[in-house]
C-alpha cells in the first residue's frame, strides 16, 4: 500500500464550482477547496474568521447604502430609506432628512460625488443634490441646471405656433406633443427659450417667454428639455476631466451629455467650442442602454449589451472618440456601480452570474473584459451590491439569495480566490468608506445596519451594559426573544434568551459580548486518486493529518467521524474562567478507516465558536489500494 504526503500551502484559488470536481489537472485544484464559508483567504494564501458583525441600528424598512467622504477626515454614510435619508458618522447617526424617492426606487438610484456635494440620480426622479455646509447643516434639493440640455422628441414635421414674442403666450401645435406634464418644463423655438405653465390639450398650451421671440410665425425648429417628469431623467453619472457627465435617460437610454468645463450645472453645446457642452447617442447594431459612467483611465460607459471607450485628451466637441471594446453587458434590474480596483474596473455582468474586470491594454490599445468568477460560478447567483476593501484586498458582493461573496484579489501574488460568508438573515445593500464594510442586513424580517468589525465574533452583536453585579447585561432589544451566543471575559457561555433586552448570565463577568452565532466551514477538494499511468486507484485511508495554525481559540475537525473539538490547550482550563489562550503551531490528527467515495473529502473544519482561527497549511499523509 503506497503512502501519499501531500502539503496543502495555500487557499489562494478560493472555493470551486462543482463542475471542476473532474478537472485536477488544473492549476486552481492544488490551491483551491470544495467549500470555504465564512472565513476570508489572505493574501499570503492562509483562511481566517471573517470578522462578525457590529449592530448599529434598526431600520424602518429597506434600505440603500451610499458612502459619502467629504474629506479625510470627514467620511459619512448615507442610509436611503422610503422618502428619507439617514446620516451616520462612525457609528452614530448625526442627521435625518426627506427624500423624493420610495422604497420601490432604492436598487435603481445611482450617485457621484463632487467634493462637497454628491448627486442621486434615478429615471423617475430628478437629480438630488446632497450637501454638507461649512456649518455642519445637510440639505437634499432637486440639482439646479444653469442651462439645461435640450433634445428634439416629435417627429421633425411638426410645428409650433406661439400666439405672441414676450410675456405669457399661447403655443399651438401642428400634432398632439404636449402631455400634463409638461407643465414646468423648458422648450425651445428657434433657440429661444420658454417654460411651459400649463397644458389645456395634446395640441395647445400656456408658456411664459424667458428670451424675447424673433416671430409669432409656426416653426419646426423646436425642441424641449431632454429631462423632465415626461421622458425621464438620467439614469447615471459621474465627473471626469472637469465635466458632470449624465449617461442615458428614462426615453434616451444611449444618449450622453458632457457639460461645459469647470461648469458642472452648464449643459448648454453653444458653438462648439472645446470649453462647451457635448451631446450624442452610441451608434451599435444594438440598443445599448446606459447602465453606469465611469471615469477611470478614459470614460468608461457601461450598456445593457457592451462597454465603451470614451477618448480624447482633453474631451471637446472635435476630439472625442467612442468605441466599443467588450460585448459583456451590465445589470438591468438594479444599479450596482463599477469599482475601481487596482487600476481595473470591475462591474457584474448582466447575466447576473459572472463579475468582469474591464482593463486597458496597452499592446492592443483597448479594453479587455475578463470573468473574475470562472471557477467560482456558483457563488455569483444576481448581485445586488458590491463594495471593495482596499486594505484588506476583498471585494464584496450581496447576492439576491442574501450570501455574500468574497474574492480576495492580490495580483502580486496571484491571489484570486472567492469565499461565501452567511449569516442569520440575508446581506441586502453594501458600502465601503475607510476600510470599514457596511451592511444592510434583513434579520426575522426587519432591516439591521450593521458593519464588519475585527473586536466581534458574532453577528448583530453588540458589547453589552452589565449592572453591577455583572450577571445582568442589557442593550439587546435588537435580539429580543432569540436565543443567542455570549462572549464573556473572552470565554464562550451557554446561549441565553433575551428576555425584556436582557440576558443574565452565571457566574458574573467583566465584559460580554452578544450576538448571533455563525459557523465557519474548511472543505478541501477531494482526495486525488488517480495514478500517474492514469488509472484510478483504490480506497484511501487518512492515515495522519497536520494542521498548522496561527493565533486560534478553537479548532474542530471531522475526519470521518463528525466533528470534534480538538483539545490543542490544557485540557484543565476551564472555559467559563477565563479566553481559551490563542495557539500558534501544529496540531496532529490520526485517521480511521478506509473511504470509497472518491468525491468526500477527507477532512473538514467547522465550528461556531466565536473565536480567533487562522488556517496556515495542511500536511497530509494517506494509503491507498490498487
Amino acid at each position: 500500500m503506497p503512502v501519499i504526503k501531500r502539503a496543502k500551502t495555500a487557499f489562494t484559488a478560493g472555493e470551486l464550482a462543482p463542475e471542476l470536481l473532474g478537472r485536477s489537472d488544473v492549476p486552481a485544484w492544488a490551491n483551491g477547496a470544495m467549500r470555504l464559508r465564512n472565513v476570508i483567504i489572505q493574501p499570503t494564501g492562509g483562511v481566517q474568521r471573517r470578522p462578525g458583525l457590529r449592530h448599529l441600528a434598526v431600520l424602518p424598512g429597506a434600505a440603500r447604502l451610499v458612502p459619502f467622504e467629504v474629506s479625510t477626515e470627514q467620511a459619512y454614510l448615507l442610509v436611503l430609506l422610503h422618502g428619507a435619508m439617514r446620516v451616520f458618522q462612525g457609528d452614530a447617526q448625526v442627521a435625518e432628512l426627506a427624500g423624493p424617492w420610495t422604497a420601490a426606487m432604492l436598487p435603481q438610484i445611482a450617485f457621484t460625488q463632487s467634493a462637497s456635494t454628491l448627486l442621486l440620480l434615478h429615471p423617475e426622479m430628478p437629480p438630488q443634490a446632497v450637501r454638507r455646509g461649512e456649518a455642519g447643516g445637510w440639505s437634499v434639493a432637486a440639482f439646479a441646471f444653469a442651462a439645461e440640455p435640450f433634445h428634439r422628441y416629435a417627429s421633425a414635421a411638426v410645428a409650433i405656433m406661439p400666439s405672441a414674442t414676450t410675456g405669457v403666450v399661447t403655443l399651438t401645435a401642428s400634432s398632439d406633443v404636449f402631455r400634463p406634464a409638461h407643465a414646468g418644463v423648458q422648450v425651445r423655438l428657434r433657440g429661444k427659450r420658454l417654460s411651459i405653465t400649463a397644458v389645456s390639450s395634446g395640441t395647445n398650451a400656456t408658456a411664459r417667454v424667458i428670451d424675447a421671440l424673433p416671430s409669432t410665425e409656426a416653426t419646426t425648429e423646436w425642441d424641449e428639455a431632454a429631462f423632465s417628469a415626461v421622458h425621464g431623467w438620467p439614469v447615471s453619472a459621474c465627473f471626469h476631466q472637469g465635466r458632470l457627465v449624465l449617461g442615458g435617460g428614462r426615453d434616451l437610454p444611449n444618449r450622453l451629455w458632457f457639460s461645459r468645463t469647470a461648469a458642472y450645472d452648464n449643459f448648454d453645446l453653444g458653438e462648439g467650442l472645446d470649453d462647451q457642452a457635448i451631446a450624442f447617442g452610441l451608434v451599435s447594431d444594438q440598443l445599448n442602454a446606459i447602465r453606469a459612467v465611469f471615469a477611470g483611465r478614459h470614460l468608461q460607459v457601461f450598456t445593457s449589451g457592451a462597454e465603451w471607450m470614451v477618448s480624447g485628451d482633453p474631451l471637446t466637441p472635435s476630439s472625442i472618440q467612442v468605441t466599443r471594446q467588450t460585448r459583456v453587458g451590465s445589470l438591468t434590474d438594479r444599479s450596482v456601480p463599477p469599482l475601481d480596483v487596482d487600476g481595473s474596473t470591475v462591474f457584474a455582468a448582466r447575466s447576473g452570474r459572472a463579475v468582469h474586470e474591464f482593463s486597458y491594454t496597452d499592446l492592443q490599445g483597448a479594453y479587455q473584459a475578463d470573468d473574475l468568477g470562472l471557477v467560482a460560478r456558483h457563488l455569483i447567483n444576481g448581485p445586488v451590491a458590491m463594495a471593495y476593501d482596499s486594505r484588506r484586498r476583498l471585494l464584496h458582493l450581496a447576492m439576491r439569495d442574501g450570501g455574500l461573496a468574497t474574492l480576495t484579489i492580490y495580483r502580486a501574488e496571484e491571489v484570486t480566490g472567492w469565499t461565501r460568508q452567511e449569516t442569520d438573515g440575508a446581506f441586502r445593500s453594501l458600502a465601503e468608506m475607510e476600510g470599514v464594510v457596511y451592511a444592510v442586513v434583513e434579520r426575522a424580517g426587519s432591516f439591521r445596519l450593521e458593519r464588519f468589525d475585527d473586536a466581534m465574533g458574532l453577528d448583530a452583536s453588540v458589547t453589552a451594559v452589565g449592572d453591577a453585579a455583572g450577571t445582568r447585561w442589557s442593550g439587546l432589544g435588537h435580539l429580543e426573544g432569540r436565543s443567542i451566543a455570549v462572549l464573556a471575559d473572552g470565554a464562550p457561555r451557554e446561549a441565553a434568551t433575551v428576555l425584556g433586552g436582557a440576558i443574565a448570565i452565571d457566574p458574573a463577568a467583566g465584559t460580554v459580548q452578544a450576538g448571533l452565532p455563525f459557523a465557519h466551514v474548511v472543505e478541501p477538494m477531494p482526495a486525488e486518486t488517480i495514478s500517474a499511468q492514469g488509472a484510478r486507484m483504490g480506497p484511501v485511508r487518512l492515515v495522519a493529518i497536520t494542521f498548522r495554525l496561527l493565533g486560534t481559540g478553537a479548532l474542530s475537525v471531522d475526519l470521518g467521524q463528525g466533528v470534534r473539538p480538538v483539545p490543542f490547550r490544557r485540557l484543565d482550563t476551564p472555559m467559563l474562567d477565563a479566553a481559551p489562550p490563542a495557539y500558534t503551531g501544529d496540531v496532529t490528527l490520526r485517521g480511521l478507516g478506509w473511504r470509497r467515495d472518491h468525491l468526500a473529502p477527507l477532512w473538514r473544519i467547522e465550528g461556531d465558536a466565536p473565536l480567533p482561527f487562522t488556517l496556515l497549511s495542511v500536511t497530509t499523509e494517506t494509503r491507498t489500494t490498487d
